[in-house]
This record gives structure tokens, sequence and C-alpha cells, in this order.
């Protein structure tokens, strides 16, 4: 995702109300159960969406796509981990790669409800949280051909329900500038506090040789093992959608 982050916070009151969702969204299955998802094609929603796992992707600057995710362990390891994760399933759409079942194949598609099992994974949320005091909103993805049509903020919502009903209301959510409008349409604003996010950052000199520090904006960064050669100057965005 873009180095670039910002910290949002809800109003308690408000926390679950977002603008009415557009007309024209298909039948949905939306889990909150982590043994739906299948980390394969969730690594695949990632790359559709231009989302990466890593806070330095490396990007192709002819098409301004992020590699593609590899490390299935890890995203294991995160799904696992995480406090919430909601997936959402559709029917495969015919023109991306669905079945055609041929003459009134599409009535008795429409008769069959949308599970897991059946759909295609077209969304995704997650939070991390202590469940007592707060919690932060991670990667919330839509696949492109159904963006802008609420499933983002359904995502968001269920999120939020779920950590209001265990009366957590101090939520953040990672986002990048972009992003901003989205969680400002979902009812976040900003910190009344002030607080920014800060990354955690190697002092040692011997450890900046090994893990150099990026700085970004007026932030400091660690650059991890595996991206030594990160050129920041030149990938500093990207774009991605919800």
């Amino acid at each position: 995702m873009p180095v670039t982050t910002n910290s949002f916070h809800p109003s308690p009151a408000i926390t679950t109300i977002c603008h009415s969702t557009p007309s024209k969204v298909p039948p949905l299955h939306i889990s909150t159960n982590p043994t739906d998802i299948n980390p394969f094609h969730l690594s695949q929603l990632y790359t559709q969406c231009n989302h990466s796992i890593h806070r330095f992707p490396n990007i192709t600057p002819s098409t301004g796509k992020v590699e593609p995710l590899l490390q299935l362990d890890k995203l294991r390891k995160a799904i696992s981990h995480s406090s919430i994760v909601v997936s959402v399933f559709a029917k495969p759409d015919p023109e991306y790669g669905g079945i055609n079942m041929g003459i009134g194949g599409g009535w008795v598609r429409n008769m069959i409800p949308v599970t897991p099992q059946n759909g295609r994974l077209v969304g995704f949320g997650r939070a991390v949280s202590d469940f007592g005091l707060t919690a932060s909103i991670y990667d919330v993805m839509v696949i492109p051909y159904l963006q802008r049509r609420g499933i983002g903020r359904m995502i968001v919502q269920r999120i939020l329900r779920i950590l209001n009903r265990r009366d957590v209301y101090d939520i953040a959510a990672l986002c990048s500038e972009k992003e901003r409008p989205f969680f400002k349409a979902c009812a976040f604003g900003d910190d009344i506090l002030g607080s920014t996010t800060m990354m955690y950052s190697r002092t040692s000199p011997t450890d900046s040789e090994e893990n150099p520090v990026v700085a970004a904006g007026r932030k400091l960064l660690w650059l991890p093992p595996d991206r030594k050669n990160f050129n920041f100057s030149s990938q500093c965005n990207y774009s991605r959608g919800i």
C-alpha cells in the first residue's frame, strides 16, 4: 500500500452510518469466518485491486502495477492473527470469467444463493484489535468491476458493528490520501488529538546499514531486508481502489 498513511477515528455515535448504498448491487454473501477465505484467491484479489501487503511495494513504472503477492504463508498468518476478517462473495460474472450456463442458465444461476463455495471472492477487509480499547482497519478492497457500488462500505460497516458490540470505539483506519474520501463517507474523520502514524525505525548505525531507514515525508520508515533496493523517489505512489 502507499507509504503515506493517515489515521482516522470515527465518532462513537455514528460509527455504523455510511452513505446510502448505490443500486445495482449483485447478490452477495458476506462472511466473517476466516475459514471461508482461500489464501490463493485472496492473493489474486490483492493483485486485481493493485493492493500490496508490502509497505514498500515493487511497482512497474510503465503500468503502475504492484508486484504479484507470492508470500502466501505470510498472508495465512495475517488472516489467522487478524481480530476480524470480512470477505465478500458474488456469483461469477460471465463477462469476467464466469460460467455460461446456456439458454435459461441465467435464471437458474440467479436462483442459487451465493455461498463461499460457489461464489467468487470480490471484497475483503480486516481489523486488528485488543477488543478492550482500540482497533485498526486494514486492507479494505473491492474487485475493480464491482467498485463504487457500496460494497466497500458494507465491509467497513460490518467491521465497525462487530467492534461496537465489543464496546470498542477508538477505531483507526490505515489508508492513503486517495482513500480519505471513502473513509470520510463512512463517518471517519481526523483524529481530534492530532496524532499521526509513526513507523518503527532502527537508530543504531550498524542496524541502519543492514536495514536502512527511508525518509517518507516527515516519517522515517524501516526498510525490511527483502526491500533493500527499493527506490522511494520513483515509486512513491500507485493507484488502487475500493
